[in-house]
């Protein structure tokens, strides 16, 4: 019998008869992949709770940002506090912002490519994981470049470069790593933000490691999605925390 291919996954003929889905209810059509010898089930139909998930998910993904807003002006900060605990913020348009890595006084013009998301990701990455947000963002660490990337507009490329990669929007799945993704999310919430957090860890890692400057931005950014991928489908990888690159994170 000839093998079949799922998203670019070669499966074997056993992969078609490793069971019923233990989820019965809206009919999941399920295939199965080889991880450590045995075969196990990723459904290309949602669970209720994946449903709710993602949908909260995808709903974050498309909230513009919007200065006129005050929970957006609050959350603009709450980022500053943060990442500046006690030194006061003279205003949301000041030259104060460009010590963060923004590209001018007004940081609401960098969030066009991801949207307010990525104000969200910086604040979850400042707020849970401050130690390793502060040591990027004074550049702490290794032998750095004259030309640095601008911090704050790194993190919203990362959170773009996420959402490209895991193609939440796609009416069906067309990349193995979403469903990976989907089966995170219903462990926790918080998926994407810890795999954002991640995935900038993995970013200064590998800009260090090649010495380089601000003109190879991008194809830091392409390693470090490769890497993340590579992580997302390793065997005993089940969540965001097992991934070998959480380790990165204090």
């Amino acid at each position: 019998m000839v093998a079949m291919k799922w998203f670019g996954v070669a499966l074997g003929p056993d992969a078609a008869t490793c069971g019923t889905p233990a989820w019965i209810g809206k009919g999941l059509t399920c295939v199965c992949f080889k991880r450590k010898g045995a075969y196990e089930r990723i459904c290309i139909n949602l669970t209720p709770l994946q449903e709710e998930r993602l949908k909260r998910l995808k709903h974050r993904m498309k909230v513009y940002f919007d200065g006129s807003r005050p929970d957006h002006q609050e959350a603009l900060r709450a980022l500053w506090s943060a990442t500046y605990p006690g030194q006061e913020l003279h205003g949301l348009i000041s030259d104060q912002w460009k010590e963060m890595g923004w590209q001018g006084r007004d940081p609401s013009t960098d969030f066009r490519g991801a949207g307010f998301i990525s104000l969200e990701n910086l604040l979850f990455f400042a707020k849970t994981f401050s130690t390793s947000f502060q040591r990027l963002l004074k550049k702490q660490g290794g032998k750095r470049a004259a030309w640095e990337y601008p911090f704050a507009v790194a993190g919203v490329n990362i959170t773009f470069m996420i959402m490209q990669m895991l193609d939440l929007d796609a009416s069906k799945p067309r990349t193995f790593i979403r469903s990976v993704f989907l089966q995170m999310l219903s462990e926790n919430e918080w998926a994407f933000d810890l795999l954002y957090c991640v995935a900038f860890m993995v970013m200064d890692k590998q800009w260090l490691e090649r010495n380089a400057t601000y003109m190879e931005f991008n194809d830091v950014l392409k390693s470090t999605r490769a890497q993340l991928e590579r992580e997302l489908l390793m065997d005993d990888v089940l969540r965001i925390e097992d991934m070998p690159s959480y380790s990165l994170l204090c």
